[in-house]
């Protein structure tokens, strides 16, 4: 049975049984800042299990895309683990409990084929169950179960929570006896490799408040509305379906091995092993193939791209992994072209628009292949260099901080340089190198964190939201209103009132403030709440459905419970509605000439002006960037009405609406359209005409990474305020050429490389006036102890390359068997350099141009015995380095 029916049983089963079908969120659809990834089939129902929001159905179904990132490295080692999976779910919000939820996983795997179940043998079953959970107990055993396959199992196994206060309680799960070629008998606690876990109901029965032991929170009391969710792991139930040993044998993973050990000449050893020493080597880097190809064929389908940051990041190290791994297998050549391919075969079944997209998925995959295939060859270069360093301090271990540059600068993998570096008889501080890597995570995560919440206590949001649910968004119809102060929040927490002068962050009953959203800017104005008054400098929405406005008291003093009214600063929002009705038309209009792949990766609409950023493997000529900005201003002189409407999602893609990688929308979404030009999912702000918008003017494009880019335009008067300058600027340059305005273009390029001409031919001068003196040094050389000595300064601001060619020029003047040493000092922006070049008969007397440099500069400088060079000294110590490798010379 292939995986997608697999799948598709499950979902049918619990449809008949009730249950929506709610479809898998993108990989990267999460409010929570301290996920990157959806990382399991209940992240999108996290704010109604936290009775945040009010659950639109009350019994649900998914099958949903994750992704688990943090033991990347121990993808491989292990047969049934991996960086994607999938996995079932069905959820219950205070309708159904324990009983239902029992028998309706009981029902779907061991009912026959024919009826649509999975037709596992009862006996091969067995469950686990919290310690004291009787009731679980009884459930199993009225639908048949016997008592000696239920075992009882503590906190760590059979007790759930989310880690924060809130909902928790017991969980039974489900496993399958795989029989006794895979271990030994006795049920999960005495081998869990044969008792293979496919399932797990969780029941959401007590809520745990705060403390800090995790393992012993307190639990405050059972909840009076039980919630049910669910997993089950698809991979896992379809190894079983298909009778293979593991997840990298089922049809959506195997071929991707196969491919891999045709391309590299391998064999796939396999087994039902689980630890690395059980299995052959190859193995493991072939199942890192697998994973990670299948991996990052999903995360690219749902809007990722590779990037130095964040989501970017993971894909980025995940994808080079895999192309790592085929490398070290033997495959010199591009191996994503194969591979890619098989893996859309492969997930297509399940994921249909993995096959349609599939265009745009593999321009990015393919282009991040031959970057890092570039990456591979100049990295290694650059180790090169640090490895023959490390030797020559006398030091057996690279430093950390190279290594984390090679890495996070370069590209470059760690496991890479641990392997070139090992070759070379040295190590690597890994240490100081973790420590550089999670001193990074730490300040992105802060920063992320910062932005949203201020660094404020999460837990004073949670409050202000269960005080009084979502905060209602009045702001598409209103621009002031009348409203009641819910909470106020402070540096620690829920506060009562602040005065002047004070920051504090308001939460209103409702809002016509636009919280900072979809690269929209928020809205900014002022708040009166009784006698005080303040100024609203930001607008955040921390968790879903809660609208902060970060505020400044300006007088008097504001109190929670108050009634106050809030005005937002009217023109600031029409010039940021007029940007991004402005962004939505260069979107459409970039997919009319660039096609469909050309789709948003990010935007910022801001007063007057918007950034736009888009996937497109390379770089939009002038001329379409021209047909652009004109196409753009058509639709503006047409003055089409903008339009904004809720509809269904189904129908929302029957209308051709744009949706946003990455994005998670609900079953019901907003529409904004304009005319019938561009139409796309959108909660922003919008100008009610595209005529409102005046003009568009196209500043810039640039590359922003790897097959992203930026455009830059402004709108409105801000537009009308350019061209003028611009007008100015030209008319100014035609008066001083003495010629048309059409045709200044023309005479500042010939100017620029009449200006560039000049500066080679200065240069060369520049060259000859240092060189020109090479004999007359030469012959002016002092003798120390049989040694030629010349030391000279080169004229001030003379090309590095310059002084050195005078350096290695004066050298060559002396004959063969004669030591000479020539040192030669530079002054440049301040600083003095040091160059010293020496002969072989310099070298027998056991002379280095490298230690004479150091020597002068402290242990500073670079180089080799026959050449050197070294600086970042104050200009007036040039005179003292020659007089120092003089008596270096003069003291050997």
């Amino acid at each position: 049975m292939r995986t997608a029916e697999v799948k598709r049983r499950f979902l049918a089963h619990f449809e008949a049984n009730g249950h929506t079908v709610v479809p898998s969120a993108p990989l990267p659809a999460i409010d929570d800042p301290n996920l990157l990834f959806v990382n399991a089939g209940m992240v999108q129902f996290v704010p109604y299990f936290l009775g945040q929001q009010t659950p639109p159905w009350q019994r649900a179904v998914s099958v949903q895309k994750c992704i688990r990132t943090p033991d990347i490295d121990e993808v491989g080692k292990t047969s049934r683990h991996g960086t994607f999976f999938q996995m079932n779910g069905n959820f219950s919000f205070g309708d159904y409990f324990k009983e239902q939820a029992i028998r309706l996983s009981w029902d779907l795997i061991t009912k026959p084929l024919e009826a649509g179940g999975f037709a596992i043998d009862p006996d091969k079953i067995w469950a686990t169950v919290y310690l004291d959970d009787d009731e679980s107990i009884g459930y199993w055993r009225a639908v048949g179960l016997p008592a000696e396959r239920i075992v009882r199992r503590g906190k760590a196994d059979n007790f759930w929570s989310m880690g924060i206060p809130g909902p928790c309680g017991p969980c039974s799960e489900i496993y399958v006896d795989r029989g006794p070629a895979y271990g030994r008998e006795g049920g999960p606690e005495v081998d869990e490799d044969r008792y293979m876990e496919i399932w797990n109901n969780v029941f959401m029965q007590f809520e745990r408040g705060p403390g800090s032991d995790k393992e012993n929170y307190p639990i405050l009391g059972e909840l009076p509305a039980k919630n049910i969710d669910t997993g089950m792991g698809l991979e896992r139930m379809a190894s079983i379906m298909q009778g293979v040993d593991n997840l990298y044998e089922i049809d959506e993973v195997r071929p991707l091995i196969d491919k891999a050990c045709e391309l590299t000449g391998k064999r796939y050893n396999v087994s039902h092993t689980h630890t690395a020493s059980e299995s052959h080597p190859d193995d493991v880097r072939l199942r890192v193939i697998a994973d990670h190809v299948r991996t990052s064929l999903m995360l690219i389908g749902d809007g990722v791209t590779p990037s130095n940051e964040g989501r970017g990041y993971v894909l980025r190290r995940i994808m080079r992994r895999a192309i790592r791994a085929v490398r070290l297998l033997g495959f010199e050549g591009p191996a994503l072209p194969e591979l890619l391919p098989v893996a859309r075969d492969s997930m297509s079944p399940s994921y249909p628009e993995i096959a349609t997209d599939f265009g745009r998925i593999s321009q990015y995959a393919y282009a991040e292949e031959e970057a890092f295939r570039a990456t591979l060859r100049a990295g290694t270069t650059i180790l090169d260099l640090a490895v023959a360093e490390t030797k020559q301090s006398g030091s057996a271990q690279l430093a950390g901080d190279k290594a984390f540059k090679l890495h996070d600068t370069y590209g470059f993998p760690i496991d890479l340089t641990l392997e070139i570096v090992a070759e070379q008889g040295l190590s690597v501080d890994t240490e100081g190198f973790k420590r550089l890597m999670a001193e990074q995570r730490k300040q992105a995560k802060a920063d992320a964190q910062a932005r949203k919440t201020g660094h404020a206590d999460l837990s004073a949001y949670r409050s202000a939201l269960d005080a009084g649910g979502a905060v209602e968004f009045t702001g598409y119809a209103e621009v002031a209103r009348e409203s009641k102060v819910r909470a106020l929040v402070g540096g620690e927490g829920l506060i009562k009132a602040a005065g002047e002068g004070e920051l504090v962050e308001l939460v209103l009953d409702a809002t016509p403030f636009y919280a900072e959203g979809g690269g929209q800017l928020p809205d900014l104005g002022v708040i009166t709440v009784g006698g005080g008054r303040v100024e609203v400098l930001d607008v955040q929405q921390p968790l879903p459905g809660l609208i902060v406005h970060k505020a400044r008291v300006l007088e008097g003093e504001v109190r929670s419970g108050e009634a106050g009214y809030a005005q937002i600063d009217v023109e600031r929002r029409r010039a940021i509605s007029r940007a991004h009705t402005a962004t939505h038309l260069v979107h459409q209009t970039m997919r009319n000439f660039l096609g469909e792949s050309a789709t948003q990766a990010g935007s910022l609409n801001a007063p007057g002006r918007l950034r736009f950023d888009f996937n497109t493997p390379g770089a939009v000529p002038a001329s379409v960037l021209a047909d652009v900005e004109h196409q753009v201003n058509e639709v503006l002189m047409g003055d089409l009405e903008v339009r904004a409407f809720v509809t269904s999602q189904a129908e929302a893609k029957r209308l051709g609406a744009m949706a946003l990688f990455g994005e998670k929308y609900g079953e019901f979404v907003r529409v904004v359209e304009v005319g019938d030009y561009a139409r796309e999912l959108c909660g922003g702000t919008h100008a009610a005409r595209s005529g409102q918008l005046g003009l568009v003017k196209i500043l810039s494009e640039a590359s922003i990474g790897s097959g992203v880019r930026r455009v830059d335009a402004l709108v409105g008067m801000d537009a009308f305020r350019h061209l003028a300058k611009e007008h100015v600027l030209v008319s100014r340059l035609a008066e001083l050429y003495r010629v048309p305005r059409e045709e200044v273009g023309d005479r500042v390029e010939q100017t620029v490389a009449q200006l560039r001409d000049a500066e080679r031919e200065l240069e060369k001068m520049r060259a000859q006036l240092v060189l020109g003196g090479a004999a007359a040094l030469a012959e002016g050389a002092l003798d120390l102890g049989g040694v030629a000595y010349v030391g000279t300064e080169a004229p001030e601001g003379a090309a590095v390359n310059d002084v050195r060619t005078l350096a290695q020029e004066v050298r060559g003047r002396f004959p063969a068997d004669r030591p000479a040493v020539v040192a030669v000092a530079s002054r440049a922006n301040g600083k003095a350099s040091l160059i010293v070049a020496i002969n072989g008969a310099a070298k027998s007397r056991g002379l280095s141009a490298q230690d004479l440099v150091k020597g002068a500069l402290s242990g500073r400088g670079g180089g080799n015995a026959d050449l050197a060079q070294g600086g970042g000294v104050p200009a007036d110590q040039a005179q003292a380095l020659l007089g120092a490798v003089q008596h270096a010379v003069q003291s050997r």
